[in-house]
């Protein structure tokens, strides 16, 4: 990976561009991932990569060759999400000048990203319980977006915290804190689907063992008071 260096001069850096178009390419199933489950609609979700990868173009020669580069297309998704909120929309830009490269023809539309996309993965989402999603929507946008790079993407602690630009604790943290939110909110899916027992059957065979314990210790008692009573009264019968 010789290219993209900061000190590449204007023509050096189209010359490269298919180069590092290629590249992004390879991470596209991968934005596209993460963006839906963000916005939670196709449609945005391939607006959100699309304008991910016009900044990600326009700011390559800030890319360091060698490093994680799915890591910094995130980090722009992410912020561009963030700034989506602030704005309340999208940017809805273009390639323009020497970025209008055939990226932007090739393979940049939405047709394209849907043609694209791993089928395996679009034939097995039907298939993902509505609850599960419901429950990930659910979670405050950090907490999902770090469930979806850990847990679905999986990243590591380092490149997420380089994604979300905070420490390696903060990233263990709310990791921490979103997978606890998740099970609470899956745990009536978990008890319909009989993958953990019901509360109040749980604490009905709990009060049930309890009570046979119970009861086998006042039987123990009772033996026990019982022969003292009688080796009592035997020897105040022998007197």
């Amino acid at each position: 990976m010789a290219y993209l260096r900061p000190s590449t001069s204007p023509s050096a850096a189209s010359a490269q561009l298919p180069a590092f178009e290629a590249e992004v390419l390879e991470h596209l199933d991968a934005l596209y991932g993460v963006a839906f489950r963000m916005v939670k609609e196709a449609s945005a979700a391939e607006d959100l990569v699309h304008d991910t990868i016009i900044k990600a173009v326009r700011a390559r020669t800030q890319y360091k060759p060698g490093t994680n580069l799915k890591a910094w297309l995130l980090r722009i998704l992410t912020n561009t999400f963030i700034n989506r909120h602030r704005r309340g929309g999208l940017e809805r830009d273009v390639l323009e000048g020497p970025d209008a490269s055939p990226l932007a023809d090739r393979w940049i539309g939405a047709a394209t990203m849907r043609a694209m996309r791993d089928p395996e993965r679009d034939a097995l989402a039907p298939l993902i319980e509505a609850e599960v999603r419901s429950a990930l929507d659910d979670l405050p946008e950090d907490f999902r977006l770090v469930i979806v790079l850990s847990d679905v993407e999986g990243m590591a602690y380092r490149e997420i915290a380089e994604v979300m630009g905070c420490p390696v604790g903060t990233v263990m943290s709310r990791l921490h804190r979103a997978r606890k939110l998740l099970q609470i909110s899956l745990r009536d899916q978990a008890i319909a689907l009989g993958i953990i027992p019901d509360d109040e059957d749980e604490s009905a065979t709990a009060r049930a063992a309890v009570g046979d314990r119970n009861e086998a210790v006042d039987l123990a008692a009772y033996r026990s008071r019982q022969r003292k009573s009688g080796s009592s009264f035997g020897q105040g019968g022998a007197q």
